[in-house]
Order: structure tokens, then C-alpha cells, then sequence
């Protein structure tokens, strides 16, 4: 049996530590290649996500100027509503959700809005997104809204509408076309404003 020199040994060791490090460094640099290619396709894949998402939301986006598509939801009394059965008025379609606080804020102005102007050929639809009809009823109780409420569980009206952040809303005339868009929250004044814009239509 050959037993090396104590510097030979000394030698072999020291090149034994280099080689070790060497693997490791290699695997650590290809497991970083690795977790790179990974977040690649994850992005990637995030983001064909999002843009059919979005694609699925505005594929049927309604332009100013055209007519308004139709529509039927059931109402917060168990009544179906459809867009043609307010033929002949001015329409603001309210997009929202109880969580929203922008959605909360405008609501007491349009109702405001809608009591002035109901009387003069006037329609309030308050498009509630997918949310429950105890949730809805309730908050309908406590701010007093008298306009009609309906419910898109599975957001099929706000997909063919195009909505996407809310509050949003639609202003449509008394022939059934689309006058204005109005993303955000709106105080009674702009409310007003468009109301009047769409009726002289």
C-alpha cells in the first residue's frame, strides 16, 4: 500500500477543496440559470394571462355612438330586467360593488340626479358585480336608492360592456345609443350634466 508524503497529501487535499468548490459553484450557477429560465415562463405566462383576460373584458366594448347592447339581469325583487323595456329613455347604467368606496361615494348624487330627472323620461340601472343579493339589498337600504339594482353574478354584462375598474358607467340616449363613458366616480354636477346631454339627444 502506498502511503503519499505528507506534502503530496497536503497537495492532493488543497486541490480536492478547489474541485468541491468548483462543483458547487457550478450547481448554485445552474440552479441560478434555472430559477431565471422558471421566472421567464412564469412571466410569460402571467402575462398571456392578463391579456386574454383583459381581451375577454373589452371584446365587446361598447363605443360612443352606437347602440347599446341589450341585456337581462334579474332585479333585487326577483324581476327580470332587460334594456329594451326602458325604450324611449335616457339611461345611466352604473357599474359597482358594495367594497367600493368611490362606488359608495357617487351613489347618494345619483340617486339625487335620478329623483330630479326621473319624471322628464329619466332611468337609473345599477349593475351590482358579482356579489350576493343579501349584500346588495342591504346596502340599497341604507342609502335609500329607489332605482332599479340588478345582479351580474357572472359578469357577463360588465364583459360585454367592456368595464373594467369601477365605478364605471354609461350614458345612453333616448334612441337606445351610446352618448358617454365615464370611468371613475362622478359628483352630482357631472351626473347632472350628462343626464341633460343624453335627454336632448
Amino acid at each position: 500500500m502506498l502511503i503519499p508524503s505528507r506534502g503530496k497529501f497536503i497537495s492532493f487535499l488543497f486541490l480536492l477543496i478547489i474541485a468541491g468548490e468548483w462543483v458547487i459553484s457550478m450547481n448554485r450557477k445552474m440552479r441560478y440559470w434555472v430559477r431565471r429560465v422558471l421566472m421567464l415562463v412564469l412571466v410569460a405566462l402571467l402575462g398571456v394571462a392578463i391579456y386574454q383576460t383583459l381581451g375577454d373584458e373589452q371584446k365587446e366594448n361598447v363605443e360612443v355612438g352606437k347602440t347599446a347592447p341589450e341585456f337581462k339581469l334579474k332585479t333585487l325583487d326577483g324581476e327580470t330586467l332587460q334594456l329594451s323595456d326602458l325604450k324611449g329613455k335616457a339611461v345611466l347604467l352604473n357599474f359597482w360593488a358594495t367594497w367600493c368606496k368611490p362606488c359608495r361615494d357617487e351613489m347618494p348624487a345619483i340617486q339625487k340626479v335620478y329623483d330630479k330627472h326621473k319624471d322628464k323620461g329619466f332611468a337609473v340601472v345599477g349593475v351590482n358585480i358579482a356579489e350576493t343579493k343579501v349584500t346588495v339589498s342591504g346596502f340599497a337600504r341604507q342609502l335609500n336608492l329607489n332605482f332599479p339594482i340588478v345582479l351580474d353574478p357572472d359578469r357577463k354584462v360588465t364583459k360585454l360592456y367592456g368595464i373594467g375598474p369601477i365605478p364605471s358607467s354609461i350614458f345612453i340616449d333616448k334612441n337606445g345609443k351610446v352618448v358617454r363613458k365615464v370611468n371613475g366616480e362622478m359628483n352630482e354636477g357631472q351626473i347632472e350634466g350628462y343626464v341633460l346631454e343624453a335627454l336632448s339627444k
